[in-house]
């Protein structure tokens, strides 16, 4: 359910106006002050200009602000859709990382395993192709012991 509303009693240039709206009075304070000093600063600037021209000047100036404000949000959020998605990469490019890491890693323990841990690997490509290895030389060699429980032929 939306704020209630409320009525704010407002003093612009010497005139009084009721504003109603959902904001606090402190809020409308520091807007109507704020509307008064640009006046003031808008006719002491211009004395031949009435309180309606002021006015307009006012409101073109606070449109133009509102428009830059606008403008840079905008900005703002690209570049935060940007840093996301450099967030995003980075975060898959950590992930690969850790899987290659994980990778090399069990291709250490392997070749230790195997007594041959004098073999140096240089990247993650020679650490998968001795883990296939690996796993070729299980597979090989629990393929025998499978048949011969089966009953099947037994191969060498």
């Amino acid at each position: 359910m939306p704020a209630e509303k409320k009525r704010y009693k407002a003093v612009i240039a010497n005139q009084t106006y009721t504003i109603i709206g959902h904001e606090t009075a402190a809020h409308m304070d520091m807007v109507i002050k704020l509307v008064n000093d640009q006046l003031k600063e808008i006719k002491s600037l211009s004395p031949a200009i009435d309180n309606e021209q002021a006015a307009i000047l006012l409101a073109v100036n606070a449109i133009s602000d509102q428009l830059k404000r606008q403008e840079e949000l905008l900005k703002l959020q690209k570049k935060n859709r940007e840093l996301r998605t450099q967030a995003l990469k980075a975060t898959e490019l950590e992930n690969r990382i850790k899987r290659i890491e994980a990778i090399e890693a069990e291709a250490k323990q392997v070749l230790e395993q195997s007594g041959r841990s004098d073999i140096v690997i240089h990247n993650h490509v020679e650490a998968q192709q001795i883990l296939n290895q690996h796993r070729k030389q299980e597979i090989r060699g629990k393929v025998p012991q499978e048949k011969q429980e089966t009953g099947g032929p037994q191969t060498k």
